[in-house]
């Protein structure tokens, strides 16, 4: 099961950190949260570091 993150991303759209709950995948060693902002929609991602 894929792990879940809540905190906080900036959002490009709203040029705003927002909270956001999301999944986290792991690429090229690097771990990182994707979600989406609730306020505009937009797709955010936050770097967590590597694995």
């Amino acid at each position: 099961m894929a792990e879940e993150y809540t905190g906080e991303a900036y959002c490009v759209k709203c040029k705003e950190k927002r909270e956001f709950t999301g999944h986290v995948e792991e690429k090229n060693s690097r771990r990182f949260a994707k979600g989406i902002c609730p306020v505009c929609g937009t797709k955010v991602t936050r770097i967590l570091g590597k694995a």
